[in-house]
């Protein structure tokens, strides 16, 4: 078994019309086994910044702690909160340090930028980026996670058919998968709000 299946995970971040959502499953597993269903993943480093850390659990907390104080040094120095893509920047410079021995883990990052542009990208665990216009995704539920996300996804969705289309995709996809699940937890990112929804979904 692969050290990034090891605890199970499935994280998906979603384009909108202005705004943008990122979900995450609940499942905290070793290998088959269940050890908790109440698992966060998704991550806040400020009001329209978030990150999504699939793969091993350790370093996934280990990773957003490095994350955070990062950030909170940048607003010292700077005054303001960091962007998205200084953002996404910082986290591939501090997977590819560690390229020898790298953190166990696959970010996805969602913010909103200038003018409140949503922006998205994913990486692999020694930071190579991958970006993307409509939605990108990470974890064991990956690969049905794009199968879902390709035929339910459209361009522009407002907000509330944005919260329907990712759940709608991350609960077909980790009924898919046997290590990840266990309901969801949704964020949708709008300029003016933030909406936080837990997923009921297969307890199996």
């Amino acid at each position: 078994m692969s050290i990034f299946e090891y605890n199970g995970s499935a994280v998906v971040a979603m384009v909108g019309k202005n705004c943008f959502a990122i979900a995450s499953d609940r499942r905290l597993g070793v290998q088959l086994q269940t050890v908790a269903t109440d698992f966060q993943r998704v991550f806040k480093i400020h009001g329209k910044l978030y990150i999504g850390l699939s793969g091993l659990a350790t370093d996934a907390q280990t990773l957003y702690q490095r994350l955070v104080f990062k950030h909170k040094l940048y607003q010292l120095g700077e005054e303001r909160d960091m962007k998205p893509e200084t953002f996404a920047s910082l986290v591939s410079a501090l997977l590819y340090e560690k390229r020898f021995g790298p953190y166990f883990c696959q970010p996805i990052i969602a913010g909103l930028g200038e003018n409140d542009q949503p922006f998205i990208c994913t990486m692999d665990c020694i930071g190579a980026k991958e970006l993307a216009k409509d939605f990108v995704v990470s974890g064991t539920a990956s690969e049905s996670l794009y199968g879902a996300c390709e035929s339910m996804y459209k361009p522009d969705m407002e907000p509330e058919e944005l919260f329907e289309t990712i759940s709608q995709a991350l609960l077909s996809s980790v009924d898919r998968d046997c290590l990840s699940g266990w309901g969801g937890y949704v964020l949708i990112v709008t300029p003016t709000e933030v909406q936080e929804r837990v997923l009921k979904g297969r307890m199996d």
